[in-house]
């Protein structure tokens, strides 16, 4: 439905633009998606780019590019936010979203970020840190706003969790700084959250080494074998406070295990929701506790090092045909700040399946 919508929308693009920006240079293509339902690019006469994005709850944004030494056309729609290129000095409060602009060889576009280099797990965004290119401006929902008046971002990349915090966004518009909502985690394809590297390649300058690297993790989760491995899968976490939470069957990670050749034990659960679902331990044991493989994931709740590390976290554990066998797998620390790699991830998930122990984005807890 998404994609239709969507669809639709490229199709008013091309035939209104012209008319709804008046002096803006007639669009001329709009940039072919896979996956990615959550954001259109078309393109324009003078290398200009129409922008749009739209959230999970109806909300949509337009951004107009406007390439170096070209005018800014008049009588623009008063909700399109003008960006100049080539843009530099970038706030950017989303890890995957950063993670593709560093994939894409442009974190040096990027000079504030509201994650402290204790908790990043990418190797250049802490050596830009280190080096003082890259600077903690507070939490995404407190912000050193004297900081930001003073360092005016010409534009801030934010998660879904803006949303949340109003305020913030409000005071970003009283300051001037256009602010894009990074809403991949919305999309229900995983390759779809790798695609976007395409929209940040066309933002920083950098389109032809980002279309490479969602073609290189496309490719690879193409390569897969088509055959179902028959084995059935759970993913689950448990917070500090001994809340479990399990995978829904709409979420990404859901269908990651899908696209590796396995079967989602919780794929009816909140089927078209994506996200997770709070269960008791003996609702989830019920459901998951014949699964062949257990995923756990590492960053949302503890962080196991081994499988007594696990079992701690309830004794019903022990319990499960997975457990038992050994095939209990946890995610990489890095794994929720790595937008870049999911083809990778899904190839990973595969090998478990069968059996293999070289991994990079998993490994067994022993």
């Amino acid at each position: 439905m998404k994609r239709m919508i969507f669809g639709l929308l490229a199709a008013v693009l091309l035939a209104v633009v012209p008319v709804a920006l008046a002096d803006m240079p007639a669009v001329t293509g709009m940039m072919e998606l896979d996956y990615a339902e959550h954001f259109t690019l078309a393109y324009c006469e003078g290398g200009y780019q129409l922008i749009t994005v739209l959230d999970n709850q109806g909300g949509e944004s337009r951004f107009l590019t406007v390439p170096e030494g070209a005018q800014v056309p008049e009588n623009l729609d008063s909700d399109v936010a003008v960006l100049k290129l080539p843009l530099s000095g970038l706030l950017v409060s989303s890890n995957p979203a950063t993670s593709l602009i560093n994939a894409a060889g442009a974190l040096d576009a990027v000079a504030l970020t509201t994650t402290q280099r204790e908790d990043w797990c990418i190797p250049e965004v802490q050596q830009a840190m280190d080096d003082g290119a890259l600077a903690y401006v507070g939490e995404y929902d407190a912000l050193d706003f004297e900081v930001l008046a003073a360092k005016q971002p010409p534009l801030a990349v934010f998660s879904s969790m803006l949303l949340s915090v109003p305020d913030v966004a409000q005071k970003l518009t009283e300051l001037g700084i256009p602010y894009l909502l990074d809403a991949s985690n919305y999309e229900g394809h995983p390759l779809a959250r790798v695609e976007w590297v395409r929209l940040f390649g066309a933002l920083l300058g950098c389109q032809e080494q980002a279309d490479a690297v969602y073609a290189v993790q496309k490719e690879q989760v193409e390569a897969l074998p088509d055959d179902e491995t028959g084995k059935t899968v759970a993913v689950f976490y448990i917070t500090s406070s001994g809340s479990l939470y399990a995978r829904n069957g709409g979420d990404y990670m859901a269908r990651m295990v899908e696209l590796a050749g396995g079967e989602y034990v919780l794929a009816d659960m909140n089927a078209e929701k994506s996200g997770t679902q709070k269960m008791e331990m003996e609702q989830f044991y019920a459901s998951a506790g014949e699964a062949d493989v257990i995923i756990y994931v590492f960053s949302m709740g503890g962080r196991p090092q081994t499988l007594s590390d696990l079992l701690a976290r309830g004794e019903m554990l022990s319990e499960f045909k997975a457990v038992k066998e050994g095939q209990v797998y946890c995610t990489s620390p890095e794994f929720f700040q790595i937008s870049d790699t999911i083809g990778s991830m899904i190839v990973d998930i595969r090998s478990a399946l069968d059996g293999q122990d070289d991994l990079t984005y998993l490994f067994r807890l022993q």
